[in-house]
């Protein structure tokens, strides 16, 4: 399905017929170079009352990739996911986002709270706090954008995947796989999604964290020491949360252990499912 809102056009995976008031919403969110076909695994597990829903992300998968960057701020993307909503009818759902895509969760929860049932973020952070670390960071991803640019997306896959954050996932058999899939990006919408959506540039989230009071799942690999420290932090600043650690896995853990990962998220459904009877 494709949704068009601020003449940008977004490439939705859903089954229309099981979109009923009845079910509940589960919107998937990618990372960096995914897309929504990195979640159909997880599709046909989830409980039945349950609704999935998979977001091509501006600059990513058969979405747009505007030429202006303006589109791909935070507040952008917030705005750009509250509308889709809107035209799917949704006015309560559940939130599942992978590391960007995380990001750009925890975004919309905090803006529009009242709208979210739970949360599960995986591999997530809500901002760096030191202002230096966050120049640093905006430089870097200015640099990335211009290394796309000028290498192409296949290149850049190539470098993408060999940084320490992959490390556990050089060897896993899916790999070349999942660079294939990421090879039609558009140069534009991958290098603007670094440029306008750079952590450095996205809000510091921290002191906001305790405003949030509906349930959240945080999912972090143990060989992401980085991301499992941060997790841990996030923690213990949300009311009403849990924080998974998964043994041997790294930044991406829904690829690496996707039977752990889907057994997760489905008995966290689950017990909000039950939350609601009660």
């Amino acid at each position: 399905m494709i949704i068009k809102v601020e003449d940008i056009e977004f490439n939705i995976l859903i089954d229309e017929k099981k979109l009923k008031p009845e079910n509940t919403p589960v919107v998937f969110l990618h990372g960096f170079t995914g897309s929504a076909n990195d979640w159909q695994f997880i599709f046909d597990k989830l409980p039945s009352s349950f609704v999935p829903i998979a977001i091509d992300l501006i600059g990513h998968g058969k979405s747009s990739s505007p030429d202006n960057i303006k589109y791909y701020s935070t507040e952008a993307i917030v705005s750009q996911l509250d509308k889709i909503f809107k035209k799917l009818d949704i006015e309560k759902l559940i939130l599942i986002g992978y590391s960007m895509g995380g990001r750009a969760a925890l975004s919309y929860c905090l803006k529009h709270n009242h709208k979210i049932i739970a949360a599960v973020l995986e591999s997530t952070t809500a901002g760096i706090l030191d202002f230096n670390e966050r120049k640093e960071r905006v430089e870097l991803d200015f640099l990335l954008a211009e290394r796309i640019k000028i290498e192409g997306v296949e290149k850049f896959l190539e470098y993408w995947f060999s940084i320490p954050l992959f490390e556990s996932l050089k060897n896993n058999k899916n790999l070349d796989e999942l660079k294939n899939q990421r090879i039609s990006n558009n140069v534009i919408g991958l290098s603007n999604t670094l440029s306008g959506f750079s952590t450095g540039l996205m809000p510091d989230y921290w002191n906001k964290l305790k405003e949030i009071q509906f349930p959240v799942m945080l999912i972090s690999g143990s060989l992401d020491q980085k991301y499992t420290n941060i997790n841990s932090k996030m923690a213990k600043l949300i009311t009403n949360c849990r924080h998974e650690i998964i043994e041997q896995c790294g930044h991406n853990i829904h690829l690496e252990n996707p039977e752990l990962f889907t057994k997760l998220v489905c008995n966290f459904l689950i017990s909000i499912e039950l939350q609601k009877v009660k």
